[in-house]
């Protein structure tokens, strides 16, 4: 087991971000996890007993005198913003000091790079590049990845947790960010910083990148598996196949609707509904299409003579 390759991986430059955020998001997450659970316990205390709130019973944190008075925004605010900006600024002359910018010779058509990475920020592409065609892994799932994660708080058609964080109230909007941010993108850009080596092929933490190394996988698609060869038949099994899988996660998400969150489902339109459905039914084909490609070797499911999924 090569553990010294891993810390040189680790440490690049280039690497430096990532490993950061391995750190930073677990801790801001448990933060305000933390909170939340938090305000939620404030909030049942209330409801069981609303004359708490005509107290100083609206805060998590015990009551500290001097919080019902007016506190301005100069010198107090000010004076941490402009701390927090000299801390930051002192933060980045020890980076840019510390660590060498990761720039390389010129780039040479006749000696490409092995393993060819993009920048650490786009690994998440790179790494869905191999589930899909280019045009899916580049351009429609990142951009409903993106658009669905800023569309969350406008098709939600709850109201209450506004201002504060909660759980119990905005556990559809979170949970749903949750698995679209940190499952959905970062742990392709993780797999793509640590688990990809030469060629792209797939190494585990502490194996040794052999540039030689050769992996003999044959890859099959869905219709192959069940003798299908005509092109017509061939394509059009695999539209049966992701019809299918579109009602699966569609009545699974339905079911959850009707019964974990009937008051949310009432309250919702029939376009809030359909694009809360369509974005569900888009963010779970990643992980179920790389499923399929590492536990059973199918590369495509739907084959027709334009495009391949």
């Amino acid at each position: 087991m090569d553990w010294a390759q891993l810390w040189e991986i680790a440490t690049l430059p280039d690497n430096i971000p990532i490993v950061l955020l391995l750190i930073l998001i677990p801790f801001f997450t448990w933060l305000a996890f933390k909170q939340a659970f938090a305000n939620d316990r404030l909030i049942a205390e209330i409801e069981a007993d609303p004359e708490l709130a005509k107290t100083h019973h609206r805060k998590a944190e015990p009551y500290k005198k001097g919080w019902d008075k007016l506190v301005h925004a100069w010198p107090y605010l000010l004076r941490i913003e402009f701390l927090a900006a000299v801390i930051v600024t002192l933060i980045l002359m020890v980076w840019s000091i510390t660590l060498d910018a990761p720039l390389e010779e010129p780039s040479n058509p006749n000696l490409t790079m092995n393993p060819a990475k993009a920048p650490w920020y786009f690994l998440g592409l790179q790494e869905m590049l191999v589930y899909f065609d280019p045009w899916i892994a580049g351009v429609v799932l990142p951009s409903l990845i993106v658009v669905g994660l800023m569309a969350i708080p406008y098709i939600d058609p709850n109201k209450l947790g506004s201002g504060y964080y909660t759980f119990r109230q905005r556990k559809f909007a979170i949970l749903t960010f949750l698995f679209g941010f940190h499952f959905l993108w970062m742990i392709l850009i993780v797999i793509g910083v640590f688990l990809r080596g030469p060629g792209w092929m797939w190494f585990w933490p502490g194996q040794t990148w052999d540039h030689h190394r050769q992996v003999d996988e044959a890859f099959v698609h869905l219709p192959q598996i069940f003798g299908l060869h005509n092109p017509f038949l061939v394509a059009a099994f695999g539209v049966v196949v992701l019809l299918g899988f579109v009602a699966v996660v569609g009545g699974v998400v339905h079911w959850l609707f009707t019964t974990r969150m009937k008051s949310t489902y009432d309250k919702l339109n029939i376009w809030q509904y359909g694009t809360i459905q369509m974005l569900m039914v888009s963010m779970m084909a990643l992980p179920v299409k790389a499923v399929i490609w590492h536990a059973f070797k199918i590369k495509y499911v739907l084959i027709t003579p334009w495009f391949n999924i």
